[in-house]
């Protein structure tokens, strides 16, 4: 098991803004049958709970409003361990989906890192993540970050086997990955209203994990290093996006989760493309209603991938959200459609420097209502702090969570 768990260095806590924001178990049937020898090839890919509604996606049976016309999500982000994991990140996500009573919970990438040598230990690792949800019988869906491989050399579990693995959890509601479209995970979730026909949609992407070394014979050097949402993963949005406004008669409004941010993000902070002062932003916030704590340069990919002219075009997401820069957890209206991180909740990760190290570990939660415009009500972050979770530096490691019976 490594110590080295941290992709950027601390850094300093310089708030800009307000630190929050208010715009208002076990398997089931699809056991780990298959999925014992999951280091070896051929591993089979367990079915998935729903039935086919648009291309490369599905509706899944379960995701549906209240009665009252309410539907609560939360987004975890960044729990990143091994299988040895940071017993906080467990009170922290039990202590929200205790307190939130979500009806959905997203994991939005990087939910494993480096340090797991063996299928086994992926296993645990993965496992400790699925818990606090499959405890308490909630519906929850992974996207995959740039740290979810970190593993792979060492155990042979890559991407595909990892979410053949999330998949066969009883409340788990990945569908199957879209055919022919780069990465892993990349589906969508339609979630019904009271009267049975969708209400909203929920889609997940995944940004993949580092720049290739040269392209085209020329190397990156000045350029950011991470990956980026690639063309024909916008192409797939874009068409299912289309498909499903003509299914239903009407475009269906959404949420969109990704690990690594747009260009756009940083575009927003400042309110501008090549501007980078304090004025530079205090337009940006004013223009944009931004709020949350922006404590590291944005991680973008070197290219803009596009994605949010997509999204822009086609008025059907209300918001894109992130994760990847531990201590941001801003959010803003950028022409019409919230950018946003949700900070990170694992305690095992870099934070802020010093002794404030863990004051931002949280997670965000987003509140939707049927008859409500957009039907995306408002988000908020909340933090560890709210429920009396120990913030000391120090990490706190804990074995891993026992696997589910019939697992070795």
């Amino acid at each position: 098991m490594t110590e080295n768990r941290s992709e950027h260095v601390d850094v300093p806590s310089a708030a800009v803004q307000g630190s929050t924001e208010q715009t208002d178990g076990g398997l089931g049937r699809r056991t780990f049958m298959t999925l014992t020898g999951l280091g070896a090839a051929g591993t089979a890919v367990a079915s998935a709970p729903s039935a086919a509604a648009a291309p490369g996606a599905g509706r899944t049976r379960g995701l549906r409003f209240r009665k009252d016309g309410t539907y609560t999500i939360v987004q975890f982000n960044d729990t990143q361990d091994d299988e040895k994991i940071d017993r906080r990140t467990l009170e922290l996500m039990r202590a929200v989906l205790d307190d939130e009573a979500p009806d959905l919970v997203i994991l939005n990438g990087d939910n494993i890192t480096g340090g797991c040598d063996t299928p086994l230990e992926m296993r645990q690792a993965m496992n400790n993540v699925t818990q606090p949800m499959e405890e308490r019988g909630i519906p929850w869906a992974i996207t995959f970050g740039n740290h979810d491989e970190d593993s792979t050399p060492t155990s042979g579990v890559d991407e595909a086997q990892m979410l053949a693995f999330y998949r066969s959890y009883r409340h788990n509601v990945n569908g199957p990955t879209a055919k022919g479209v780069t990465g892993q995970g990349n589906s969508h979730l339609l979630i019904d209203g009271t009267d049975g026909k969708p209400a909203f949609n929920v889609w997940l992407l995944d940004s993949g994990r580092y720049a290739p070394g040269t392209i085209d014979g020329q190397d990156l050097t000045g350029y950011p290093t991470w990956d980026w949402v690639r063309m024909d993963q916008v192409d797939w949005y874009y068409r299912t996006s289309v498909e499903l406004e003509k299914r239903y008669r009407r475009p269906i409004p959404s949420l969109m989760f990704i690990h690594i941010p747009l260009w756009e993000y940083r575009f927003m902070w400042f309110g501008s493309v090549d501007g980078r002062t304090a004025a530079d932003h205090a337009r940006g916030a004013a223009r944009h209603q931004i709020v949350g704590e922006r404590n590291e340069e944005e991680c973008p990919g070197p290219f803009n991938s596009g994605l949010f002219s997509a999204v822009q075009h086609r008025g059907d997401v209300r918001g894109i959200f992130c994760g990847h820069d531990h201590v941001n957890t801003y959010s803003g209206n950028y022409y019409g459609v919230l950018l946003g991180y949700a900070g990170n909740t694992g305690f095992g990760t870099y934070g802020l420097s010093g002794a404030e190290r863990n004051r931002l570990r949280g997670a965000r939660v987003y509140r939707l209502g049927e008859q409500a415009d957009g039907v995306l009500v408002g988000t908020t972050m909340r933090f560890a702090s709210e429920f009396g979770i120990d913030l000391t530096a120090d990490d706190q490691w804990m074995e891993p969570l026992p696997l589910p019976r019939g697992t070795r």
